[in-house]
């Protein structure tokens, strides 16, 4: 595989580290009382907005974010790493291709903010498509995200994520244990959000509702009104800090076939 290739692929790995970890940084600090809600990934943007050199910050996580999107599309387009054309390996290689879609839109959502665009216009983006349709939509997009959470389950399961690290060349032992614990942990808590996220949008199908459609912030805030809520949400929180840890060991650690 082409040098540039790989160094777009390490850069989106990350940016999408970014994002992760610090959306379970404001998470936890939502749950342990010391910041006001903000998670997810549109939080992230703004958290970053406000911060000195803001717009310079935003500008590098949109180009990163921009990088991401490009290796999922080259993966799914190009197929670098040989995988199968079987129906496992063809909705792989579509998971790729949305995905590159998602992060392709936040990463222009946040080159976007730079420029200081308004927010007028008001009223949901959804109301834009029929409402007979809705449903439809809705359904579709709620059984991909249930199949991408229980894949992230089964995955952090079986260990199937260790093989992209080839773990036999990593010669420091602290290092193999902090890449399997660190990735079992991060993909479990993302598993566990796209999960709830999959929820909104069955139960959005349901009543052709747009305004049910939610996201990970309100992921968040359904594990908040279990009467464990802190608990559950701080745990969830570590795990997408671990989430992001890991997709920053992909960044570094990730194999690459010729």
């Amino acid at each position: 595989m082409d040098d540039t290739i790989k160094k777009i692929a390490r850069t989106g790995y990350v940016s999408k580290g970014v994002v992760y970890t610090i959306t379970g940084i404001l998470a936890l600090n939502a749950a342990v009382g010391l910041g006001r809600s903000s998670e997810g990934k549109l939080g992230v943007i703004e958290f970053l907005e406000k911060q000195p050199f803001g717009k310079v910050l935003l500008g590098l996580m949109g180009i990163g974010l921009l990088c991401y999107a490009f290796w999922r599309f080259f993966q799914s387009i190009k197929n670098p790493e040989n995988i199968d054309g079987d129906a496992k390996g063809t909705g792989k290689r579509i998971g790729f291709f949305l995905s590159g879609l998602v992060y392709a839109g936040l990463g222009a959502y946040a080159i976007y903010q730079i420029f200081g665009a308004s927010s007028g216009g008001g009223g949901s983006k959804a109301g834009m498509i029929p409402r007979e349709f809705l449903p439809y939509i809705f359904y579709a997009v709620a059984m991909g995200l249930a199949l991408k959470s229980i894949f992230q389950l089964v995955k952090a399961y079986k260990g199937d994520f260790l093989s992209k690290f080839q773990l036999d060349t990593i010669s420091n032992i602290s290092t193999r244990s902090i890449v399997k614990y660190v990735g079992y942990a991060g993909l479990v808590a993302r598993g566990i959000i796209v999960g709830i996220v999959a929820y909104f949008f069955f139960n959005a199908a349901s009543t052709a509702s747009a305004e049910k459609v939610k996201g990970t912030k309100e992921a968040f805030s359904f594990l908040r009104q279990n009467s464990e809520g802190a608990w559950l949400v701080g745990l969830v929180a570590f795990g997408l800090i671990c989430y992001g840890a890991y997709m920053f060991m992909m960044a570094g650690y990730r194999r690459f076939k010729d």
